[in-house]
Order: C-alpha cells, then sequence, then structure tokens
C-alpha cells in the first residue's frame, strides 16, 4: 500500500468466531462481527453483509450528498441491498453479485431536479468503485509459528 489517505482499525477474537472491531479514535463505536451458524452464533454481522453494508451505506451517502448539494429535499431514504453468494470453479464461496435499490422520497417537482445526480452519484461512492474495479489486498501472517509451551 502506497501514497493515498491511510486509515486503521483492528479486530480482536471474543470467543468462537466472534470478532470485536475497534476504529482510530472519533471514528465510531466498537462493533461486533460474527459469522452465521453453523459456524458462528450471529452475534453480529458476517464479513459478507459488512460488506453489502458499506456499498449500500456509500451509495445512500453519495446519493443524499449530491442532492443535497443540487437543493433536492429528500424526506427519507431507503436502501435495499440484495446479494448472492456462489461457488467459484474450485467450489469456494464467493460475493457473487450485489443489487442495490435507493428510494428517495421526494416531491414531484424534486424529482424532476434529480438527474444530474442520478448520472453523477456512483462514480463518487469510494467502496462501490474499489469493490467494482477490484481492491488490492496485501496479506501477512505475523507469529505463524508459535514455539510449544509459549503464551
Amino acid at each position: 500500500m502506497s501514497g493515498g489517505e491511510r486509515f486503521e482499525l483492528g479486530l480482536t477474537l471474543r470467543d468462537g468466531y466472534t470478532f470485536t472491531v475497534d476504529f482510530a479514535p472519533g471514528e465510531g463505536p466498537p462493533l461486533v462481527v460474527d459469522e452465521l451458524p453453523p459456524l458462528g452464533e450471529a452475534n453480529g454481522p458476517n464479513p459478507a453483509r459488512l460488506l453489502a453494508a458499506a456499498v449500500g451505506s456509500c451509495l445512500s451517502a453519495s446519493l443524499l450528498y449530491c442532492l443535497r448539494k443540487s437543493r433536492v429535499e429528500v424526506a427519507e431514504l431507503r436502501t435495499k441491498v440484495e446479494g448472492t453468494i456462489v461457488r467459484n470453479e474450485r467450489g469456494r464461496l464467493r460475493i457473487g453479485g450485489l443489487r442495490v435499490r435507493l428510494a428517495p422520497e421526494v416531491t414531484q417537482e424534486q424529482r424532476e431536479r434529480m438527474g444530474r445526480c442520478l448520472d453523477l452519484f456512483q462514480d463518487f461512492c469510494i467502496v462501490t468503485e474499489s469493490v467494482r474495479t477490484g481492491i488490492a489486498v496485501d496479506v501477512e501472517v505475523e507469529n505463524a509459528l508459535v514455539p510449544v509451551g509459549a503464551g
């Protein structure tokens, strides 16, 4: 990873497959994540649902930002994200796709002023465009070999 704005968060195992995610000060409270049964106990959202929530939230915020800048009054914004889990050619589970439906509640007059935002907002969503183009992920396992009796 080089260049750009950096951010960091940490995960700590609680038990089973439940982790606490700690964000930097001022970036939000801790978040509990877990796997769904039978692996975990669903004590929090699992990684696939977090990714779907990140895409949906980012698109919602991007659309809302553009509409507000265009002085389009949004009474309510509802977003629904549907995902599919599929198996790849090696039989491994993967997110096969996400379908996002955004439903801003606006008057007919306001709806007519939404055009430019509808053309632009997706391009400004950091998460969605990163997922669409693929994100480089560098993985390193530290202390993989623990001496017997250590701990």
